[in-house]
């Protein structure tokens, strides 16, 4: 939109706090004291829910150019890494609770300790392995100039892995 036209905009359109330019859909709040987009409805509607695999899978076969098949084997090899990011998650939060209770007694429990650290180490490399066994199936399912694609965006940053 041109400089001149978004002055028209907001004038036509009203200049109240949340005009938009009728992109996409939009919830606003029922307060005019809470910021645009923090509603409940809002909330409830997109803020809320998990991540899944659909987002980063529409993201690489837009910007690899994939074919069925290809998206098809993405999403399975998406779907296991999101379940192992998942499952070091939950022990992420057990080890910090087996740290919790190692410090809480009088004296330190270097038993609860140790077994934390090592449930953090094994859960690390639980989720390296899984991520080279990702981009090994990655690998194997994309064509050299996808592959060089790919390559592109982690070393810019625009995927992370």
């Amino acid at each position: 939109m041109r400089p001149a036209m978004v002055h028209w905009w907001k004038h036509r359109h009203g200049s109240h706090r949340g005009a938009y330019a009728g992109c996409g859909h939009v919830v606003r709040s029922e307060s005019p004291d809470v910021p645009y987009g923090a509603g409940v409805e809002f909330q409830a509607s997109f803020g809320g829910g998990s991540f899944g695999v659909r987002r980063p899978l529409r993201f690489l076969a837009f910007r690899l150019g994939l074919d069925e098949a290809q998206v098809a084997e993405l999403a399975k090899i998406l779907d296991e890494l999101k379940t192992e990011r998942a499952q070091a998650a939950v022990d992420d939060r057990r080890a910090l609770t087996a740290f919790a209770e190692a410090v809480q007694g009088e004296t330190l429990d270097e038993e609860k300790s140790k077994s934390a650290a090592s449930l953090r180490v094994k859960s690390a490399e639980n989720l390296q392995a899984a991520v080279a066994r990702a981009m090994a199936r990655m690998h194997a399912v994309l064509n050299p100039d996808q592959r060089a694609k790919l390559a592109h965006l982690i070393r810019t940053g625009a995927l992370l892995i």
